[in-house]
């Protein structure tokens, strides 16, 4: 475990920890347009891109956002980062006898891989740090990145108007209620949505263009879940 995760950030690593050996299983259930946000969005972006050298995947968690880039980019080398040591381990289960995928137990907050990447991806992580801390990242991400770098967020996002922010939460509420999630499931759920700190897609967008990401789009959206892409 990192020694220096505190407060908020240590309530995230152990959330997700209890979670891990059941998150795939039960992560089509809690996105409802999961083919269409990890999938198809994946199968876009990787068709238009030259295939990357090295991709650092940020809040990795069980490397299933890794898996689907994979399938795409085979020879590329993956670095996956994640404070939550057992989602770790069910990725390393998952991309066993596999040598161009590397791990790292590490707080993507405070500092990336020393490493050369080309590409950054995330998958569901990013929208529990708040606003400035978003900033500092992607600013950090900017000038990691070669020019032409790509950075990819797949995340949750408010819509930045109450009335419609309760049609998304309510929606997404009797979706999963019908899901065949256990009530045990929903409940950590409903807790771990008490870290979220979303903001809207387009605050986001402007914060990439302030980083001087010098093209940045959102190239898919259903509701709370959207991808955004940011070229340096």
């Amino acid at each position: 475990m990192n020694h220096y995760l505190t407060g908020e950030k240590m309530n995230i690593e152990k959330q997700f920890n209890l979670i891990a050996e059941e998150y795939d299983k039960n992560r089509r259930k809690f996105i409802p347009c999961f083919d269409e946000f990890y999938k198809n969005t994946t199968e876009f972006i990787a068709s238009n891109i030259e295939k990357p050298k090295q991709i650092v995947d940020l809040g990795a968690g069980t490397g299933l956002l890794t898996y689907f880039w994979y399938r795409q980019c085979l020879n590329s080398k993956y670095v996956l980062v994640d404070i939550a040591d057992e989602m770790l381990k069910v990725a390393r289960k998952r991309f066993d006898g596999i040598e161009n995928i590397s791990y790292q137990i590490e707080n993507y907050i405070h500092k990336l891989p020393h490493i050369l990447f080309d590409t950054v991806i995330s998958a569901l992580s990013i929208h529990h740090l708040e606003d400035k801390d978003k900033r500092k990242l992607f600013a950090r991400i900017y000038d990691s990145l070669p020019y032409g770098g790509l950075f990819v967020n797949y995340d949750q996002f408010c819509a930045g108007q109450m009335e419609i922010d309760h049609w998304f939460d309510s929606f997404w509420e009797s979706q999963l209620a019908n899901s065949g999630l256990t009530d045990k499931d929903i409940e950590l759920w409903k807790e771990r949505r008490k870290l979220d700190r979303e903001c809207t897609v387009w605050q986001e967008v402007d914060m990439l263009k302030d980083c001087r990401f010098k093209i940045v789009k959102c190239v898919y959206s259903c509701q709370k879940f959207s991808v955004i892409v940011a070229i340096k």
